[in-house]
């Protein structure tokens, strides 16, 4: 089993600590942490490379929580900057501690009242970011015969990217189309209608850029990391998980300031229009800033499945009762 994975089965049992650990696995400082090196020549194994090389050699079984500040951080580092299922280095604008600064300014530009194209690129803007996330931080097991995994994925990303940003746009089409008289329907479709269709569409953005997972099959291990099986049913838990997260994440920081927004303008706390965006922006910036760590917490980063839930086939390899497999983010 990974260095990774193991670190979340020791130190990620519940949703507190999961929350702790993933407020400093986000923290923006681990993006300097350069992955190439050019100090000296020929280049030199850079400090993350270094960091996983000695996290995978020691070998230990993590059976509690870890007392070494300095292991801590090597595992942070490790945590925040390398795939588990593939040991590659992510790329610095899709590591987690990224997520959070490149998707505030396009889900506050988003939440503006626009017009339908502007609406539309920015959704376009902000669902590419988010798949391409997706897409770099899923399982990475899952195996096909056809034809390459991640081009099917792209394929499937792409056209999930322009739906999404299409729903994302028709309250912004509606508003700017047609001359709406009630105040009750501009309300719903200003204010209240953006939130849940951006939470569904991240969250089905996540569900076809992975769907390979579940149509495919994931790896799923045993409690001392050996690969018992390729499992559908894990694949569909793992996906679903983090579609769920993703749609909680995104429809509470879209729907709760609009609804703030909109008792501070009722209160007429906020006296002019620049002062009311302001206002906007900060709760945004708070509520995604809070939820970010909270939805990545609902679920085990190591999701665990029970024996009797697997396939057959899988079902007759071992005797375990729990096995494991990667969530992905």
């Amino acid at each position: 089993m990974d260095a990774n994975l193991r670190f979340w089965r020791a130190e990620g049992q519940s949703f507190f600590q999961r929350f702790l650990l993933w407020g400093d696995v986000l923290d923006p400082l681990l993006l300097l942490k350069s992955s190439v090196s050019t100090a000296a020549w020929p280049p030199r194994p850079d400090e993350i490379r270094r960091t996983r090389l000695l996290l995978q050699s020691s070998g230990k079984t993590l059976s509690g929580p870890i007392q070494d500040d300095q292991t801590k951080q090597a595992f942070l580092l490790s945590l925040s900057s390398v795939h588990p299922d593939t040991d590659k280095i992510i790329p610095v604008l899709f590591r987690p501690p990224a997520f959070l600064p490149l998707c505030l300014p396009l889900v506050i530009v988003s939440s503006f009242q626009l017009r339908a194209k502007e609406a539309f690129f920015c959704q376009f803007l902000f669902h590419t970011y988010n798949t391409a996330f997706t897409l770099l931080n899923g399982n990475g097991t899952t195996k096909a015969e056809e034809y390459s995994v991640q081009q099917k994925q792209i394929c499937y990303g792409l056209g999930a990217i322009a739906y999404a940003a299409c729903i994302g746009a028709l309250p912004f089409v509606f508003m700017n189309r047609y001359a709406l008289k009630s105040s009750l329907t501009q309300a719903v479709i200003q204010k209240i209608l953006p939130a849940p269709l951006l939470g569904l569409m991240s969250a089905f953005t996540v569900a076809v850029v992975r769907s390979p997972e579940f149509e495919n099959g994931i790896e799923v291990m045993d409690r001392n990391g050996k690969v018992v099986g390729v499992s559908q049913k894990a694949g569909e838990k793992a996906v679903r998980e983090t579609a769920l997260s993703r749609a909680v994440l995104f429809g509470t920081a879209f729907f709760l300031p609009a609804v703030l927004t909109h008792f501070v303008e009722r209160a007429k706390f906020a006296k002019t229009p620049r002062a009311l965006a302001s206002m906007r922006m900060l709760l945004i910036t708070s509520v995604l800033a809070g939820m970010l760590p909270v939805s990545l917490s609902m679920f085990p980063q190591c999701g665990e499945i029970k024996r009797a839930d697997l396939e057959l086939e899988i079902l007759s390899s071992t005797e375990e009762t729990e096995l494991f497999y990667n969530r992905g983010i």
